[in-house]
């Protein structure tokens, strides 16, 4: 495989598939390691708001993802404290919501399995599981990635690598083993349920957000609105690394047995069976992406808090973002891989600290107690669905 075509992407989350997708497309040959053996669930829902669903529509994954992606009738904004709807901001009237792309809610394993549906379709993607990424050297043709698979260690000549592989990015200890993910002292819990556990007027198609003193929930459907997927935020000390633990149903009901909780979110709650755990870590804002012909991205670069909803959209964002500017590197006269990658980084670094920054602002929103709830309370009803919505424009309305 001519290395001149061959760029390695370490890690086959979100990002990594979507940026091997996306640089497939630009024409080169793209390697993506991946040290599971297999790929199988990890998380459980999330959100697609349409700056990311654009983004895998142009990839062509509309047919896979469509029927078993769910479109909300709306965002119900709710008071923890009175069970009552603050604001409903209704996603499917075009006369409000102005996008031209669809509001998705998924589930992360149906959107990892459309990804890799796509990658083993494309001839020019190489999938390669129970492989990960061990050391890089750079020399005059490009770089030579190692490799290894169990025992067995290669070596693959490549002119850029993209690291795709998580908060624990090993790409990113090899190139700056200074950045320390932090622990922001918040734990989500994580579980689903069938739709049919709950009464017809709780399943509705429509993303509900619980504000609370110091914790939110939140609930959506998936998988075709056969499941509801929930997800509550409380402050916590536990925080082991990685992406989840099982969960105590008890630790997680008792966060929300407080009266100032209503019934119905402590009914939502109730019914998930089984409850995974998650410590929210974040990167660093304002650390380096690249270094020569080699790149981060997603989480890898840049975790954030969740309450924006923007974690797997700003992977997708920079998947397209980066496979567009090494795009630029074919043309005759066009820019170095290392200048392609700086170009990249310079790019995308302003978004992405505004979101960054958006979310943890949503986050001390969503935990206000006391006059200061009871006045974001009246805030969002004084404002109205049209202008609720139109501040997540500057999101929304993004294109590569």
């Amino acid at each position: 495989m001519a290395a001149s075509r061959t760029i390695i992407v370490a890690g086959a989350g979100i990002g990594g598939l979507t940026a091997s997708l996306a640089l497939a497309r630009q024409g080169f040959r793209v390697i993506v390691l991946e040290k599971a053996e297999r790929l199988e669930e990890v998380g459980a829902g999330l959100q697609l708001s349409p700056n990311a669903s654009r983004v895998l529509i142009d990839l062509g994954l509309q047919p896979r993802l469509a029927p078993r992606a769910v479109t909300p009738d709306a965002i119900s904004l709710m008071s923890a404290r009175t069970g009552g709807e603050i604001s409903r901001l209704p996603l499917g009237d075009p006369g409000i919501f102005q996008a031209d792309a669809p509001y998705w809610v998924v589930h992360r394993a149906d959107l990892q399995a459309a990804l890799q549906a796509q990658v083993n379709d494309s001839p020019d993607i190489e999938l390669r599981l129970g492989c990960q990424f061990e050391d890089v050297g750079t020399h005059a043709k490009g770089l030579t990635v190692a490799q290894r698979s169990g025992t067995a260690r290669q070596q693959e000549l490549a002119v850029a690598l993209v690291g795709a592989d998580g908060i624990w990015s090993a790409v990113r200890h090899h190139l700056f083993p200074e950045v320390q993910p932090r622990f922001s002292g918040l734990i989500a819990w994580r579980g689903t349920l069938d739709a049919t556990q709950l009464p017809r007027e709780y399943t509705s198609r429509r993303v509900q957000l619980w504000m609370g003193p110091n914790a939110h929930l939140v609930a959506y459907p998936i998988s075709g609105a056969r499941q509801i997927n929930v997800v509550a935020v409380v402050p916590g000390t536990w925080n082991r690394p990685g992406w989840s633990a099982p969960g105590e149903a008890n630790d997680v009901k008792s966060a929300f047995a407080s009266a100032r909780w209503h019934a119905v979110p402590r009914m939502l709650i109730g019914a998930v069976d089984g409850w995974r755990k998650w410590a929210l870590f974040t990167v660093p804002d304002g650390g380096e992406w690249t270094d020569g012909a080699i790149a981060l991205l997603g989480d890898a670069a840049h975790a954030m808090l969740p309450f924006a909803a923007q974690g797997a959209g700003m992977a997708i964002e920079d998947a397209a973002v980066l496979a567009k500017c090494l795009g630029e590197t074919q043309s005759q006269g066009g820019p170095t891989v290392p200048a392609a990658l700086k170009r990249y980084a310079r790019l995308r670094r302003p978004r992405v600290a505004r979101v960054q920054r958006a979310a943890r602002q949503a986050g001390r929103i969503y935990h206000l107690s006391g006059p200061l709830a009871a006045a974001r309370d009246l805030v969002i009803k004084g404002m109205g669905a049209r202008r609720m919505l139109a501040r997540q424009d500057w999101i929304y309305d993004w294109r590569a």
